[in-house]
């Protein structure tokens, strides 16, 4: 054993066990585990050096998380520099990887701003609205959010608790001049499931919920002169679910997913610059 595992050893216990609870998995099992690894002294059995690796990066990552729950520093200096807005993309890693070269680029050439982070719910983007999108007084803003609260990603969401924290965001850019457009969850598919352990996008976010969101923003869009962004019906197949070549992982876009929701996004823009 290193040097370091042997420093870190006395404390295995304590540290595998508050890495259990901050992530979320329960006292029972916390409690499990630490009446386990109590044992483990006496029997002279210590966790080894990629054990305690995982379980402190575990603890690192969510005490940043907590630290900064919104994420407000991801784009706190872009936002200082950043002048002559015309319109912002907030957003989740569907937006967020929409900026990354390898997906065909961002709206070359165009005064747009993508705000996404990877993955966010909407209660996070409501938190970082002023910040990323207020603050930077753009025209419009293009508002894609609700694929990880289905999944939970922040906690358990119900649909009505989505579409609140989505209504508070409109509420919010209109409150401050700038016109909104909603966009559609998109679709998800089970085409490309990693393993057979894996779980299938289908059922971490059932389509179901996802077209009960998307009745919703329609309605809410209509009645509240937003404009409503359809990604879905472009992206979903014969079958109901996401094109086979439209997402590679079942749930976020590639190039030609892309390719396919860029010109319904300048559509939309375009219309709620008119308005």
């Amino acid at each position: 054993m290193s040097v370091v595992c042997r420093l870190f050893a006395g404390r295995a216990v304590s540290i595998v066990v508050v890495a259990a609870f901050v992530v979320g998995q329960g006292a029972a099992r916390a409690r499990a585990q630490a009446t386990t690894a109590a044992q483990a002294p006496a029997q002279g059995v210590v966790p080894n050096c990629a054990e305690l690796a995982a379980a402190l990066t575990r603890v690192s990552a969510n005490d940043v998380r907590l630290r900064d729950w919104a994420n407000l520093a991801r784009y706190r200096e872009a936002d200082r520099a950043t002048t002559g807005t015309r319109v912002v993309f907030m957003g989740d890693s569907i937006t967020d990887f929409w900026q990354q070269p390898r997906f065909g680029g961002f709206f070359s050439g165009q005064p747009y701003v993508d705000r996404g982070i990877s993955g966010q719910t909407t209660p996070q983007m409501l938190l970082r609205f002023r910040a990323d999108v207020i603050d930077l007084h753009p025209g419009a803003v293009v508002i894609l959010g609700g694929t990880n609260d289905i999944v939970g990603a922040t906690g358990p969401e119900s649909n009505e608790e989505i579409e609140g924290y989505l209504a508070s965001m409109s509420e919010l850019a209109h409150a401050n001049g700038i016109a909104v457009v909603l966009a559609s969850l998109t679709p998800v598919s089970a085409y490309h499931v990693a393993n057979a352990n894996a779980i299938p996008q289908t059922t971490q976010r059932p389509m179901d919920r996802i077209r009960a969101v998307n009745t919703w923003l329609a309605a809410y869009a209509g009645a509240h002169g937003d404009v409503y962004l359809d990604y879905f019906s472009a992206l979903v197949d014969a079958t109901g679910f996401m094109g086979a070549d439209f997402s590679a992982d079942d749930l976020h876009p590639t190039t030609k997913g892309y390719a396919v929701m860029a010109p319904l996004a300048e559509a939309a823009i375009a219309r709620a610059l008119k308005k």
